[in-house]
């Protein structure tokens, strides 16, 4: 899969769509919750993956670097990790969910207007 390719794991997951062509996947379930990006080779760059009510992550299966894009209860914004490599362990006490997006992305992301609707 090239960055820019599809992602079958997120594609088949609901989401909704944002400006410049991004998506956003909605891991509701508990299912797609815990496989979130696990042992995937790569993934686009306009999509990411809205890990609802979070406030940690950890890269131990990834293969490439994350952005973190964090988000309070009102779906704003409160802190930004960029390109968190593979093992690593990240929280956000202020956070009520988080976006995963591949390392590098966050800002297309952000100019998007992206916030939590729910």
């Amino acid at each position: 899969m090239s960055a820019a390719g599809a992602c079958p794991r997120l594609d088949g997951l609901p989401g909704r769509e944002l400006a410049g062509g991004l998506r956003i996947a909605e891991a509701h379930t508990r299912a797609s919750r815990m496989k979130g990006l696990a042992k995937l080779d790569d993934m686009p760059e306009t999509t990411g993956l809205h890990i609802p009510r979070c406030r940690s992550v950890h890269t131990f299966t990834m293969r490439f670097p994350l952005d973190l894009i964090w988000l309070d209860k009102a779906g704003q914004v409160v802190r930004v990790d960029p390109n968190v490599p593979p093992r690593r362990v990240k929280n956000c006490l202020r956070a009520r969910s988080v976006i995963e997006t591949r390392g590098g992305t966050a800002d297309r992301f952000l100019a998007a207007g992206l916030t939590d609707p729910h």
